[in-house]
């Protein structure tokens, strides 16, 4: 393990109940970062999606992917601070539920990074299953 969650929190803003990452295992600031987010049984978000059968969220693997990748490009030092916001979503795709038990593998490669913005290519993993993949822009402030 390269960072734990509170080495984590000391990158990017984000809490409980919306800290969406773990632990980081392998970083290349402002270029790629593996992390992992492990899905608890206990995930707020678990309460009303859906009650019968638990399946975390699309929306939120995508989330977690941003959340990563807001590490890797807010870890380098001229970054030191600032805040990463979405800017765009594109080619989302959903191709394995991720359910409570299962460590979701949280990959991304930056292909454009600016002073101001970025974009990069996610893809979330259950094991060797693609759950998530998509291209995600994102803008410092």
């Amino acid at each position: 393990m390269l960072m734990n969650q509170e080495q984590i929190k000391e990158i990017i803003p984000h809490r409980e109940p919306f800290l969406l990452v773990d632990e980081v295992l392998e970083m290349e600031a402002g270029k790629s970062i593996t992390a992992v987010k492990y899905v608890r049984e206990d995930e707020y978000y678990f309460q009303g999606h859906f009650p019968e059968r638990k399946v975390m969220p699309g929306v939120l693997e995508v989330e977690a992917l941003a959340q990563a990748g807001a590490i890797a490009v807010l870890s380098l030092p001229e970054n030191k601070g600032k805040l990463a916001f979405f800017g765009s979503i594109k080619e989302a795709k959903f191709k394995h539920q991720v359910v409570p038990g299962d460590t979701l593998t949280l990959k991304v490669h930056f292909e454009k990074l600016r002073s101001r913005a970025g974009t990069g290519k996610a893809e979330a993993y259950v094991d060797d299953k693609l759950a998530c993949k998509c291209e995600i822009m994102f803008m410092f402030e």
